[in-house]
């Protein structure tokens, strides 16, 4: 699969703004990586279970009546692992430090969140699809086949007899 430079230019955009930042996977919500600017973390593993946690946040989103989920924070005792709907099929996860100011991380993520869905939404809109020539003349039926289960009985003697 080939990756849209202007995802992995934002993701590096998104390094840039946010110093805190270990890593950040941009994948599908069944949990296929899009694309990935992370160092020292398995980016698959990290889509998979991203893919995971947005299934159970959206159950428990919905389960207290709030709607549509946006993002899920993770905080743990060394940092912070952030994901963010990107769009109806895709989800960002970042994996920030402890030391990050979390405010600005949620600023800049929605940010690039945006930025992405756009993209995303670009790659995915219909491309046209090459003219098929019609061919003259009547149209052929196709030919159909009729299960022996679904012959009467006396037909089906007919068939194995002849």
């Amino acid at each position: 699969m080939t990756v849209d430079p202007a995802v992995l230019e934002e993701l590096a955009r998104l390094r840039g703004r946010v110093p805190e930042l270990s890593g950040s996977v941009l994948s599908s919500t069944d949990g296929l990586v899009v694309a990935h600017d992370a160092h020292g973390i398995e980016p698959d593993s990290i889509a998979a279970l991203a893919a995971a946690h947005l299934a159970l946040a959206r159950r428990f989103a919905h389960a207290v009546n709030h709607g549509e989920l946006r993002e899920a924070v993770v905080e743990c005792d060394r940092g912070y692992i952030t994901s963010y709907t990107a769009g109806p099929n895709a989800l960002l996860t970042l994996v920030t430090s402890g030391d990050a100011n979390l405010a600005l991380v949620h600023l800049e993520a929605r940010r690039c969140v945006r930025h992405l869905a756009r993209i995303l939404a670009l790659d995915s809109s219909p491309q046209p699809r090459p003219e098929i020539p019609m061919q003259a003349g009547p149209a052929t039926p196709l030919a159909r086949r009729t299960p022996m289960a679904t012959l009467p009985t006396n037909a089906r003697r007919h068939q194995t007899a002849g």
